[in-house]
């Protein structure tokens, strides 16, 4: 049995801090100023990550690499999982040519790619991720964004940054709830905080979406959508979480979101439309992998027009029949109304009790410093309930829909693995590496050395959160890994710890963006793998901005200033 030690190097929290921040920092300076490809730099800084394992914090090799494997093991289940499957219920989509409609539909909406940012990356995305979450709403409204006409570079970013506010309540709120669990708080009133937190960067996220499409011209001409979409939203997610269900938040939020800016586009529309991103070219979004151009017997090509690539929507848009919307829209309800079954009632209970097979990793037994053995070493394959076998069954019934024969669907499966296979071997890497710091103690170290710092650590208490979730790519993991850290952090100083058991959630979603994971998957459907370097640097100071203002708020909200918002 390993045992954690907060202090392993000579005795010293500072200097055992500073080792255990070795891999952080390998990673992202090989990613972001050493250009590297996400792949090399994930497994370059999990070899980093195994040797201050070993060396610094003495952990036994084969534990430590028995803890790599269990990461792998969750980066191919569920996460990778749920990655292809959504992608390839697109790629059916692209088959069939419902792409093409897809795109004509919400061109209908708006023609302006400004206001597609916040109706599809915002709203959309955030339906998504309060549905599926683990990267699914980048792959999927990246992809879209780019079918409308945005570069693949823009449509990533966009993708990547409106993947924020939704993410605490994401995957029907598991992180709240398993940050409740893991602290012995009540995960009502943690999701009530969080409800006072993420809702502010709802109302900004849409708004800096815009200026990222537009720059200032796009604040000038846009803002009023955005400011709607994000209100709608913001209000939504704080009502539903502070005096309904924070399960729901996310899901009634998205749609009052959405519905706030259709019904805003009915009586207003943008003085100047921004309908072609300049430099886009059919050649560029078929090289990307998605086929822009008229398909043979496809819906886009029976009457319908003649596709205008670059334009953000169809000549003869107007055109567009009812059925042929709902068509494309079909795989997207389909998602809906299956999470929506396995995620409430009968079916729910079902499946929890028969979800597949949860047991310890063989061989590795890590504990705490009180010799409690850590969670953390029990895998959970819940083959039937995974948000990835839910997307399967979802792409069977668009098969089924589209009449796509079951050995061209199975095609289409086995070459987006193939497409995607560099975005697997990061993801896995990378969950590996945050497996080795979890279980060595490199990341509690980290969390043990900012709660050193008294009543100042409400402000660093966001960036807590945001190191877990931006190593290892997922909210729920970094409530896991820090949330019995805060509160008790939060006992020693007085702050009340559900402020900030909050805002490591909070914090968290702000480095949803800068995971490699995440940068893996955003590069990959937009025909970008290896340049997520590139998307790192786009996206890297909106994290940093917006995590600073988080810092600034929970700060705030543990004095008088701002101590009234506080859930009482």
């Amino acid at each position: 049995m390993f045992h954690l030690v907060n202090n392993p190097v000579a005795g010293s929290l500072p200097l055992s801090a500073l080792v255990a921040a070795l891999p952080l920092l390998a990673l992202f300076v090989l990613l972001g100023a050493m250009r590297w490809k996400a792949w090399q730099a994930g497994l370059a800084s999990l070899v980093v990550a195994l040797a201050v394992a070993v060396i610094g914090f003495r952990m036994p090799v084969g534990q430590a690499l028995l803890a790599g494997g269990e990461g792998a093991a969750f980066g191919l289940f569920p996460i990778t999982w749920i990655v292809l499957t959504a992608i390839w219920i697109f790629r059916l989509t692209e088959l069939t040519g419902y792409d093409l409609v897809l795109r004509r539909a919400f061109g209908s909406l708006s023609p302006d790619h400004r206001v597609q940012a916040v109706l599809i990356a915002f709203c959309f995305g955030a339906l998504l991720e309060a549905l599926a979450g683990f990267g699914t709403p980048v792959a999927v409204t990246a992809v879209m964004l780019m079918a409308l006409g945005l570069r693949p570079i823009k449509a990533a970013s966009v993708a990547l940054v409106a993947n924020t506010a939704p993410v605490a309540f994401g995957a029907i709120a598991v992180p709240i709830t398993t940050l409740g669990k893991i602290t012995g708080l009540d995960p009502a009133t943690i999701g009530a905080m969080v409800g006072r937190q993420t809702p502010i960067l709802a109302v900004l996220v849409p708004l800096m979406l815009v200026i990222m499409v537009d720059g200032r011209r796009g604040l000038r001409q846009a803002w009023l959508p955005a400011l709607v979409g994000g209100l709608g939203f913001g209000g939504a997610q704080f009502l539903s979480s502070n005096f309904f269900n924070y399960q729901v938040a996310d899901i009634i939020a998205a749609i009052t979101g959405a519905l706030a800016v259709v019904i805003l586009l009915r009586v207003w529309q943008p003085v100047q439309v921004l309908s072609a991103d300049t430099g886009v070219s059919e050649s560029v979004l078929v090289t990307a992998g998605v086929a822009v151009g008229t398909r043979t017997g496809s819906p886009a090509s029976r009457g319908t027009g003649t596709p205008d690539a670059g334009s953000g929507g169809l000549a003869g848009a107007s055109r567009l029949g009812s059925g042929e919307a709902l068509m494309a829209f079909a795989p997207y309800l389909i998602v809906v109304v299956l999470f929506t079954a396995v995620s409430f009632g009968p079916l729910k209970t079902f499946l929890d009790a028969h979800s597949g097979w949860k047991f310890a990793w063989p061989g590795l037994h890590v504990a705490d410093a009180a010799g409690k053995p850590l969670g953390a070493t029990t895998f959970n394959l819940n083959l039937f309930s995974a948000a990835g076998t839910v997307l399967l069954i979802a792409g069977l019934l668009t098969a089924l829909l589209y009449r796509v024969s079951l050995s061209r669907a199975a095609m289409a499966l086995v070459r987006v693995v193939v497409q995607f296979r560099y975005t697997i071997l990061t993801v896995v890497s990378v969950l590996a590496l945050a497996y080795v710091m979890n279980l060595s103690g490199q990341t509690v170290t980290l969390g043990v050395a900012f709660a050193s710092t008294g009543a100042f650590f409400a402000f660093l208490s966001p960036v807590v959160g945001w190191i877990g979730v931006a190593v290892s790519g997922s909210d729920t993991s970094s409530n896991s890994l820090f949330g019995l850290l805060q509160t008790t952090a939060a006992h020693q100083t007085g702050i009340s710890p559900y402020l900030l058991a909050a805002a490591n959630s909070s914090g968290g979603v702000l480095g949803k963006m800068i995971s490699p994971q995440n940068l893996a998957i955003a590069a990959a459907v937009v025909g970008m793998e290896g340049q997520e370097s590139v998307l790192f640097r786009k996206v890297i100071w909106w994290s940093l901005g917006m995590l600073a203002g988080m810092c600034v708020l929970v700060f705030l909200q543990s004095t008088p200033v701002l101590g009234w918002m506080l859930v009482k």
